[in-house]
This record gives structure tokens, sequence and C-alpha cells, in this order.
């Protein structure tokens, strides 16, 4: 049975570490510690939503934000009472009603929004607990933040919500830096605009992981920090976060093939003499070589793409499983539910446990999910 092995020793010296350098900030504008929210979108970035959720609770944290209406009610019915923001926002009342009734902080990024809290706020007779989006140049969710009289507005008369945050998200922490910081601006300038205008704006968080590491001076009054517990950051690792988790299959069936013989689909490879090979019953549906798509990079990053895997083609795709503390490297192409390996001069056997580095988040979520 492949299983997603999460480390939980490593996992936990994460959050620890993510912790001590969210305590290097110091304080916020009032003087209170900056507030972490964990946010544990996409199935907690592949390592099980409720399993993770308690281990982070477990460790201190007691804000979670989500993304979906069906992660945040998971959570409920799993009985995690803590903190939890619904990062997206909706003018669906129905969905709505649902969030309220489950008593999850609301976005609001749309008059629509507000129109549809304010309304229910009343027939409820209630208070409704809400995040006001800011879209400081994501072009997602949130009012833009050049749009100061259609927010003013929308704000000046609500009733029946109270701003509990206001937050905004970055769209290229990651890597553009000039950008990040225009964005950072824009966020401030429309938050002293709310002031003036005497709107409470709460809590104040813009910050992703990328930016909660390279940018301590946006801390604000929170951060957001997801795929840092993972320790899978996509610029330097200077704080020594861990990779947490692998991917655990077994070899299934060995044999040995013929010097010319065709590995995989397309025939992209072909034995260049006698080798014995390793089956093992992984593959990119279990998230083994999946990683996000080309359409997340600027053209430059798809040029770079295409000539990597340009690259790759012609290396016969380096890529390898541990089996038994050996590097096998995986030939042709990686199959739906399987892939194969030069095991050729190992003391490898059927039942040896396999380990792939994988991407967590692209791991099926039918796989097992183990905390060791």
């Amino acid at each position: 049975m492949n299983t997603l092995v999460i480390e939980k020793e490593d996992l936990r010296y994460n959050i620890e570490q993510i912790k001590k350098f969210l305590e290097k900030t110091g304080k916020d504008d009032r003087g209170n510690p900056v507030q972490m929210i964990a946010v544990v979108k996409a199935n907690a970035y592949g390592l099980g939503l409720v399993e993770f959720t308690k281990f982070l609770r477990d460790q201190g944290i007691s804000f979670f934000a989500v993304a979906t209406l069906a992660e945040a009610l998971q959570l409920r019915k799993a009985g995690i009472k803590e903190e939890i923001l619904m990062l997206s926002s909706t003018a669906i009342k129905k969905d709505v009603e649902t969030l309220v009734q489950n008593n999850i902080i609301l976005t609001i990024g749309s008059k629509e929004d507000i129109m549809v809290a304010e309304q229910i706020g009343e027939e409820q007779n209630k208070k409704i607990r809400v995040h006001l989006k800011i879209d400081t140049g994501f072009g997602r969710y949130g009012f833009v933040y050049s749009n100061e009289i259609e927010l003013i507005e929308s704000l000046k008369s609500i009733k029946q919500i109270q701003i509990e945050g206001t937050y905004s998200h970055f769209s290229v922490s990651f890597y553009d830096d000039k950008y990040t910081k225009k964005q950072f601006e824009r966020f401030m300038d429309c938050i002293a605009f709310l002031k003036r205008n005497e709107i409470e704006t709460g809590m104040l968080h813009i910050c992703n992981t990328s930016a909660f590491l390279k940018f301590p001076n946006m801390h604000l009054n929170a951060v957001r920090v997801g795929s840092g517990f993972l320790g899978r950051i996509s610029f330097q690792n200077t704080v020594g976060l861990k990779k947490i988790a692998y991917l655990e299959s077994q070899v299934t069936e060995i044999k040995t093939l013929p010097k010319g013989f065709n590995i995989g689909y397309s025939n992209i490879y072909t034995t260049p003499k006698e080798m014995k090979i390793a089956i093992i019953p992984c593959g990119y549906m279990d998230g083994v070589n999946v990683n996000n798509g080309k359409d997340m990079f600027r053209r430059v990053d798809k040029m770079r793409y295409l000539l990597g895997s340009i690259k790759d083609f012609f290396k016969n795709q380096n890529q390898y499983v541990k089996i038994g503390g050996n590097n096998c490297k995986i030939l042709g192409r990686i199959g739906t539910y399987h892939v194969a390996c030069d095991i050729s001069e190992k003391a490898i056997k059927i039942g040896d446990k396999a380990i792939f580095s994988v991407n967590t988040k692209f791991v099926d979520s039918a796989i097992r999910r183990e905390y060791r």
C-alpha cells in the first residue's frame, strides 16, 4: 500500500523555526505579538486537512485559514473549535448562511458580499464577523485598491458587519521583490484611506510564507504561513526548514530485460545492455514527478522550463527513487500507477521499501497519510 509519510519531528522542528523567526519581529503597532494564521488549504497542502490542523493546534497554533466551504465544514465536523478564516469571498446566500452558522470568519471583497452579509445579519439579529479583502494587484478576490470611492460607499452604511481584519495577497513574492513592495505600498495606502474615513480595519495581514520569510517589515499584525511548514519554498532557505514528507511504496516485481528492450509508454527509453529492473506501483496519479503547471510562470520561466525539459529528455530524465538506501534511476516515462527503475548490481528484492520525493499537494487524496 502506498503511503504519504509525514515525519512528525521534522514538522515540529519547522513549526518551532517559524515561531522563532516570527518572534524576531517583536511587537506589532498595537504592542502585541504578531499573530500566526496557519493556512491549511488544499487538504493542508496534501498532508491531510484534519490531521495536519490538529497537529498544528497541539503545537499552540489557534488561528487557521481555508480556501473552501467544504474545508471549513470538515474542520468543524472534526471538532476544531479554533478560529477559521475563509479566504475566498462569496455572495451566495446559502453558502454565507452555512459559514455564519458554523462560526467561520467571512472574507468580504465586494459590495455584493456586503449586501448578503448585512441581510443575513439582520435576519439573524447578529454581527457577522469578517475580514476585508483588498486586491492590490492579484486580480482575484477583493476590492480593487484604487477604487476608493466604491470601497467607502460599500462600507459606510454597514450595521451588521464587524470588520475584524483587513488583508491582501501577494502574487509574486517568491521572486519579484519590486512588485511585492509595490503591492505592500498599495495596501498600506488603502489602509490609511480607510482609517481617514473612520472605517475600522482590525487585524492587518498581507504576508504569505515567502513574504513572511523575506520581508519581516511587512509582518503587520499577523502573517499567513502555509507551505513553509512543509519546508518546501521556492527561494533560498535561510531558516533551515526541512522537507517533511515522502511517498512510500514497495518493489512488487523484479525482472531482467535484454539489450535493446523498450521500457514504458512512447518507447523513449531502450535498454543499452542487459538490465535488471524493479517495478514499483507508484505513478503520476500518486504525485510522482508532478509539479506546479507551466501556466504559473512568466514567458521567461516557460522558456527555462522548456529548456530544462529538453535537457531531461537527452539525459533520459535523471530521476531517482530510493530503495534500501540505493538511489535507483527511473527508466522511461512514469506511468499512471507505476514506474520502472534500474537495480542492476544492487541487492534489492521484492517487498523492499521505495521512497519518492514528491510535491505533497499532488499526492492523490485517496492515499493514506501517516504521521510517524
